[in-house]
């Protein structure tokens, strides 16, 4: 099937040339990295973990949000998902990827690797976040071709495949609670000290990754002839709908704890990304943005009268998608580091060669995607 992405019209090989130049930079960006070391990066001995581990951090989430189409499909038979379920997976392929990508470049030389196989430590969480997502990509690569193939072959799904569809449903939860565990347990972040950091990372998933999906689809339906269900999509907008709700709640819960306790540690983090501390203030601007495009998101998708308009729904989506960003792709990381334990404030600044790089994953991302999606279109004859 691979064989159909070779073939397409001017304006998707202008796409994909557009893509391979932006990672064509980032790789160039990269190879200076590998020369001069991660010192070419606004990381430093006081914030370890910059743009590359947000984006991860974030793209974890989109690729467990795939579970919120397989649950009501393959437990629920919900049949109105049967034609979006495969693209959720594709989805989950690509992010998984992305996630991947980043954790290789952030750890500098990427022989460094290895260590993780050669000295395998069970009782760190870095191990098992390998295993958790290195399987899922493997589980969701399973399901989705095998998927495709059956429907290039006007065949059921082999049964073999099913148990692969139900172990992706707590995988897709593992993934992402063990990478809320690479937080929780670090001693001394008071941000990430909290039990409620995995519900936190879970119900942002299913609120970013659904919104990008639906985008996706109506994308999709505007550039092809592939038209999704609009019942079907009205249905996982209301998932986006609770989801973020319920993210929100948590996040107010972060802040009753940390202002009623009037614990001066667990205010430090919240005042420097809310309200600056101490004259410190880089991240007020970008937090300040979410919380209107947070409220614009729900706002639309909560309201029948205007999720039901499909470039409204989109809105609504990208509104949730874009305030989830910066609270957990900017916010989440950064602002865990501030102040240090010593109390003293060390303000994080990309660099345009880290920029670059993120970019351009998200680029790989991009372009993974539009292969992957443009299989699946012309398996379903949408697209020559």
């Amino acid at each position: 099937m691979l064989e159909k992405a070779l073939k397409g019209s001017p304006r998707y090989w202008g796409w994909i040339t557009f893509l391979l130049a932006v990672i064509g930079v980032g790789f160039a960006c990269y190879l200076y990295q590998l020369s001069y070391g991660l010192g070419v990066t606004g990381m430093g001995r006081d914030i370890s973990w910059g743009v590359y581990i947000a984006q991860f951090t974030y793209f974890v989430g989109v690729a467990a949000s795939a579970v919120m189409l397989v649950i009501p499909k393959y437990l629920h038979h919900y049949t109105r998902y049967k034609d979006l379920v495969v693209f959720g997976e594709l989805l989950a392929i690509a992010a998984v990827v992305m996630c991947l990508l980043f954790i290789i470049v952030d750890i500098g030389q990427p022989q460094r690797m290895l260590n993780v196989l050669l000295h395998p430590t069970p009782n760190s969480i870095l191990f098992w976040d390998m295993i958790v997502l290195n399987g899922y990509l493997a589980i969701n690569a399973i399901v989705a071709w095998n998927t495709l193939l059956a429907e290039k072959k006007g065949v059921p799904l082999a049964g073999w495949v099913k148990p692969f569809i139900y172990l992706s449903i707590p995988w897709a939860v593992s993934i992402h609670t063990v990478t809320a565990f690479l937080y929780a347990g670090v001693p001394g972040r008071h941000l990430w000290l909290t039990a409620v950091m995995a519900p936190r990372f879970l119900a942002s998933a299913f609120a970013a990754g659904p919104s990008l999906l639906i985008m996706l689809l109506i994308l999709l339906s505007r550039l092809t002839r592939f038209r999704p269900d609009p019942k079907a999509l009205q249905s996982l907008a209301k998932t986006v709908c609770y989801a973020m709700i319920i993210n929100v709640f948590l996040l107010g819960m972060e802040f009753f704890t940390a202002f009623y306790s009037n614990i001066p540690a667990h205010m430090h983090s919240l005042e420097y990304l809310f309200w600056g501390l101490h004259g410190y203030n880089a991240l007020v601007p970008f937090m300040w943005t979410s919380v209107p495009f947070a409220i614009l998101g729900i706002v639309i998708v909560l309201v029948p009268g205007l999720r039901k308009n499909t470039g409204l729904l989109a809105l609504g989506c990208g509104s949730i998608f874009f305030s989830t960003w910066i609270d957990k792709g900017i916010g989440l990381v950064i602002g865990g580091f501030i102040p240090n334990p010593f109390e003293t404030i060390t303000e994080y600044h990309a660099t345009f060669p880290e920029i670059s790089i993120a970019v351009a994953i998200w680029a790989i991302g991009a372009l993974i995607l539009t292969i992957l999606y443009r299989i699946a279109l012309s398996v379903r004859g949408i697209v020559a």
